[in-house]
């Protein structure tokens, strides 16, 4: 895995300087570059640099712009395949970290930052195809060390909406279960941290097309994440942003308030 993440990490490099000498060639900025496809010169300066990858659908906008003749396209789909998952991921942990605000759905599984280790290594266990005991081990331990932000001396200001449904599967088995909720409710108590829970029957839902998380960061930038089953997208454009976070403003209408939301995870915990 490692040797892959080398290889991946030396294509994002060439990726990023094959950008640079056409954008050069074109006689435009970074700057000026960025705001014709409204990402900002930075994000453009990291592509450039191999510390961001290049998503596909710029990648074709920046061939037709900088009349390139599909190179970065070609080059783009020459990407070892195997890491582009979890480097898009490490770029929106480090986002989380110094996040101050952060609101997250979730449909399918209790939230990361929620999560016990035994939970967490329930989760890994599942993915198809295996992981290898070593890794699911490697992968919990991250998981565990996320959790610190929210034990910060100032920690952000965290929502989460979670439907039941998450709330009802035994993933891990029964003991795992019992012990996932007892710490979903202490976080439910905790200040600063926003539990609701989406109940199941309810006749419209905002949140259908899956799970996502808005960050806030400490400049006040806005920030979406979302995974799907082969890739995860860091989404900065404001537009988009604000879609998503008219969504989450829905869903927490839609959810039980935090009170009930606690009546009714009382409630599970007496049934496990």
């Amino acid at each position: 895995m490692a040797t892959a993440a080398r290889r991946n990490a030396s294509a994002m490099k060439m990726v990023g300087a094959l950008l640079a000498l056409y954008r050069q060639n074109a006689g435009l900025t970074q700057k000026a570059l960025g705001e014709r496809f409204v990402v900002g010169e930075q994000q453009i300066a990291s592509i450039e640099q191999g510390r961001r990858p290049l998503k596909s659908d710029l990648a074709e906008q920046l061939d037709e712009l900088l009349d390139t003749k599909g190179a970065l396209s070609v080059a783009l789909s020459r990407m070892p395949e195997i890491d582009l998952i979890p480097l898009w991921a490490e770029e929106y942990l480090d986002c989380e970290r110094e996040a101050i605000a952060i609101s997250w759905y979730e449909s399918l599984l209790v939230p990361g930052l929620l999560q016990t280790e035994s939970y967490a290594r329930a989760v890994y266990r599942s993915r198809i195809p295996v992981y290898s005991q070593d890794a699911i081990e490697a992968f919990v331990a991250a998981r565990m060390a996320r959790q610190d932000i929210l034990q910060r001396e100032i920690p952000p200001t965290t929502s989460f909406v979670i439907w039941e449904a998450a709330l009802r599967d035994r993933l891990g088995g029964e003991e795992t279960y019992f012990e996932q909720l007892q710490q979903l409710r202490r976080y439910a108590r905790t200040p600063g941290i926003s539990v609701q829970v989406m109940p199941l029957g309810r006749t419209s839902h905002a949140g259908l097309e899956g799970p996502f998380i808005l960050l806030e960061t400490p400049e006040h930038q806005r920030l979406a994440y979302s995974e799907s089953q082969r890739g995860s997208t860091l989404v900065a454009l404001p537009d988009e942003v604000g879609i998503l976070t008219q969504k989450y403003a829905m869903l927490r209408t839609q959810a039980l308030n935090t009170e009930d939301s606690g009546d009714l995870l009382d409630r599970i915990l007496g049934e496990a």
